[in-house]
């Protein structure tokens, strides 16, 4: 295998992450709202709520947050600050990139991994569940999103930085 065919397979890999995790994220959302309205509905309509239903609303909510990052990130979407980078040449604004990703983007996510591993790995060794009494189990599986994201992060933005600029990695 050549090494820009390497890189394709890397940024089709990319691409297909990015899809699921769009997935993802759309689903996270449309149910969240979803969610969200039912809560609303059968609080102040019919006097009854469910933690049931609330946990999953926090959840959902988890998992839209953590996986719109790399969505983002695939598309170009986060926010430079850099007041006067419109007006600088292309190799500046790829410089910076490079930067970024080095000296920001990599130790930032490396940092939630390493960080978060050891409450990952005993929330999932005791099956961690909800914390009011009655919610719903599985918040363990809620807590993987964090480090999956970051991975994804890292993932994206390497995928950014091989991309040619007018093929990005998360464009369909």
């Amino acid at each position: 295998m050549t090494r820009p065919s390497a890189i394709a397979a890397y940024l089709a890999f990319c691409r297909w992450l990015d899809r699921i995790t769009l997935a993802i994220s759309i689903g996270a959302g449309l149910f969240l709202t979803g969610a969200g309205l039912a809560i609303v509905v059968m609080r102040y309509g019919f006097g009854v709520g469910r933690v049931e239903l609330q946990d999953a609303a926090a959840y959902a909510f988890a998992v839209l947050l953590a996986f719109s990052l790399p969505v983002t990130l695939a598309r170009d979407g986060h926010v430079r600050v850099e007041v006067i980078s419109e007006r600088l040449p292309a190799l500046y604004l790829r410089v910076a990139d490079i930067l970024a990703f080095a000296l920001f983007l990599i130790p930032v996510f490396a940092l939630i991994l390493w960080a978060g591993w050891a409450d990952l790995s005993y929330a999932w060794a005791i099956r961690e569940g909800a914390i009011e009494t009655g919610g719903l189990g599985g918040l363990y599986l809620v807590k993987t999103a964090l480090p999956v994201a970051a991975v994804l992060m890292i993932l994206q933005g390497l995928a950014r930085l091989l991309a040619p600029r007018t093929d990005r990695a998360g464009d369909a």
